[in-house]
């Protein structure tokens, strides 16, 4: 498997504690997202590293930088239609203009001066940002936030074909660590290795309204301040 995986313990006890955060697995030029999809479609694009025919491209299409939201989302790919997990990377450049170009699902005063504007910024957007609770491995939510951005239209059509990069399928990978999941082994628990993406365009992360990372009087990150308490 090429995904880079980590001890959890090892990852939960430096991501940070609170606030709205895109944590993602990334290096230079690429950024790994996932997503979730019955067999027919989950095995065809693994096979031939893009979305075939059984992909629509006529409605959104939701991904998720987050390992861990997607296991909530689709209960360690136990739910019907989303057995197949894919771990999908795609180009970093692609990644930015995503956060660039996403709209709020819901009305924020503080970036649109009307709700009539922000349904017409809605409405022209191919792409839709979600804020919504990050989750333990138990299920379990926390006071952290994750992002979830749907796609449709050009940007998706993109994103199927041209900005993919690699595709894997970690199904068997999530049905190991759901084992350790159900038995609340969170010691052997190994799950992707994940850091907070910078967003370094201050409008785009002002508008994707990013929380800043705490640090300590010295200008580093506290530790203290940013570790998950385990459930």
């Amino acid at each position: 498997m090429k995904l880079v995986t980590q001890p959890y313990l090892t990852q939960a006890s430096h991501w940070p504690h609170a606030g709205r955060h895109i944590l993602a697995q990334f290096d230079d030029t690429s950024v790994v997202v996932y997503q979730a999809f019955r067999p027919a479609i989950g095995h065809f694009a693994a096979k031939h590293g893009y979305f075939g025919d059984e992909f629509s491209l006529n409605r959104m299409s939701w991904i998720k930088p987050n390992f861990l939201w997607m296991m909530y989302r689709s209960g360690w790919g136990t739910k019907p239609g989303q057995e197949v997990i894919l771990a999908i990377q795609i180009q970093r450049a692609a990644f930015d203009v995503i956060l660039a170009t996403a709209v709020h699902s819901n009305f924020v005063p503080d970036l649109y001066p009307s709700e009539a504007i922000w349904k017409q910024a809605v409405a022209q957007s191919s792409v839709r940002l979600q804020w919504d609770p990050d989750h333990h491995p138990s299920g379990a939510k926390l006071e952290r936030r994750a992002i979830q951005l749907g796609l449709r239209g050009e940007v998706l059509a993109q994103y199927a074909r041209d900005w993919i990069m690699n595709i894997e399928d970690i199904s068997e990978f999530v049905q190991q660590q759901y084992q350790y999941v159900q038995q609340r082994d969170w010691k052997h628990l190994r799950t992707p290795h994940e850091e907070v993406y910078p967003v370094r365009e201050s409008p785009i992360a002002e508008r994707l309204r990013l929380s800043a990372l705490e640090t300590d009087t010295h200008g580093m990150r506290d530790p203290n301040k940013m570790k998950i308490t385990l459930l």
